[in-house]
């Protein structure tokens, strides 16, 4: 990747990162080498190769503006570069580059990320909180986290090697030029961070290779609780990552039922899901994308008859706290993978998942376990049902879970057979085919063409 490339994927963030920084043509000598410390600080806790340090980009905006600034300057009777050299320990192999950019002067300060000991300025160690600069010490959680992770006891998914080696990536290549993104066979690996420092593949490019051979799986309860009768199971893992996830998106508007609601009509009804989408979507991003991949363990999706929960593995990052999490202030778990669906806008860098999600179901929505973080959604019913096995109400009459779980298979999947139906709901043939003529004969589904053919669900 170019630097003007970098610049570039650096100003589509929506704020400044903690490894990077904006200015015009600010300078202050001692200043920006606390700065060139605590970036290099926090390249290392981000997991990420270089901090950078740019002039010629206004910090608010992200827009091209140019600089004045002057690299060369002296500072104290001797070249500033040197000045600031002499002053980092252990010492930083950083490099000023200047580059052109529609006609506006840039100048980037590279800063290699810390190694085996944090990097200090003066014999003092600096950090970004935010966009802030702040001393190290003063952050006991961090600096601890930080050591952890120079001397290598932190494994993330770019460091774990892939469980797979043989891997294959037709399927990115696919969604990224559905995106109008052309990656390039020479350099897709480099620039997606695909390889860990031994060269061998990491989870990472596993987690977005053809076969990932990770489960992610949507359990369906006939209740409201785990104990009650499982109705189905569908798997969407052992995919690409970025296709699992849009196919359980995809799934949601299955599950997604639109109610109508004939009270107080006139003229038209109205229609009302059973569930907010834009909170479900939200949801299920954040429990992917935050998922604590190392674990092994992959996110968690149960549909029961009063809400669906989504489970994601691990707790909140090292760096982040309750009250920033729940102010949507983002602080990414896996951060190549963070940056990648960035770059796909799958999501954004403006931390409005969670705070879209308690807007309309409230901080109640969200439970911190031992190991996991947990989003309930609701269902938002328009009529009362008597018995706990009707999970659905529709513009007709209730549905037991039975026929609704054979709805959400036809609606997944309108070309399967009364075989599959049986085999996936764990029922007779017969008890498939008489409830498919309850459905056929009260207008939910009916069957287009014979042999070959195919189920349409009856809005």
């Amino acid at each position: 990747m170019s630097l003007i490339e970098k610049i570039n994927e650096l100003r589509a963030y929506n704020e400044e990162q903690e490894w990077f920084e904006f200015k015009e043509n600010w300078f202050e000598p001692d200043t920006l080498g606390e700065y060139v410390s605590a970036l290099s600080n926090a390249a290392a806790f981000h997991h990420k190769e270089k901090g950078y340090f740019i002039w010629g980009v206004n910090d608010v905006t992200h827009e091209i503006v140019g600089t004045t600034f002057n690299q060369y300057r002296d500072c104290n009777k001797e070249p500033y570069q040197n000045y600031l050299a002499r002053n980092l320990s252990p010492s930083v192999n950083f490099e000023f580059e200047e580059i052109e950019i529609d006609n506006n002067r840039v100048v980037v300060l590279v800063i290699p990320a810390a190694e085996e000991i944090p990097t200090a300025y003066k014999e003092k160690r600096y950090i970004r909180i935010g966009s802030s600069k702040a001393n190290l010490k003063d952050y006991p959680k961090r600096e601890i986290q930080l050591f952890k992770i120079l001397d290598g006891r932190v494994e993330t998914i770019e460091s774990l090697p892939a469980k797979y080696q043989e891997l294959t990536f037709q399927k990115l290549f696919g969604y990224y030029g559905s995106k109008g993104i052309v990656l390039k066979n020479e350099t897709f690996e480099k620039n997606l961070g695909l390889r860990n420092k031994n060269g061998d593949y990491n989870l990472l490019a596993q987690l977005l290779s053809d076969d990932s051979h990770i489960p992610i799986r949507v359990s369906i309860f006939e209740g409201e609780s785990k104990a009650t009768q499982l109705l189905s199971v569908r798997e969407f893992g052992n995919n690409c990552l970025l296709y699992s996830l849009d196919n359980i998106l995809q799934y949601g508007d299955v599950i997604n039922i639109i109610q109508a609601d004939e009270e107080g009509r006139v003229v038209e009804r109205k229609d009302v899901p059973l569930f907010n989408n834009d909170a479900f979507r939200e949801a299920i991003i954040n429990a992917i994308l935050h998922n604590y991949w190392v674990s092994c363990n992959e996110p968690m999706i149960s549909v029961f008859s009063d809400r669906i929960e989504i489970l994601s593995r691990g707790t909140l990052a090292p760096a982040q706290t309750e009250e920033g999490f729940f102010a949507g202030e983002s602080v990414p778990v896996n951060d190549k993978l963070s940056e990648i669906f960035l770059q796909l806008h799958i999501s954004e860098k403006s931390g409005r998942g969670v705070p879209k999600i308690v807007e309309i179901y409230g901080k109640e929505a969200i439970t911190f376990r031992e190991n996991s973080i947990v989003v309930s959604i609701p269902f938002n019913r328009i009529h009362k049902i008597g018995r706990k096995s009707e999970v659905i109400v529709i513009d007709r009459q209730p549905l037991n879970a039975r026929r609704q779980a054979i709805l959400t298979e036809i609606g997944q999947n309108p070309y399967i057979t009364i075989e599959d139906l049986a085999s996936k709901l764990g029922v007779s043939d017969t008890t498939i085919d008489n409830n498919i003529s309850f459905l056929k004969k009260k207008g939910y589904i009916r069957r287009k063409g014979k042999k070959g053919g195919y189920w349409e669900i009856i809005e």
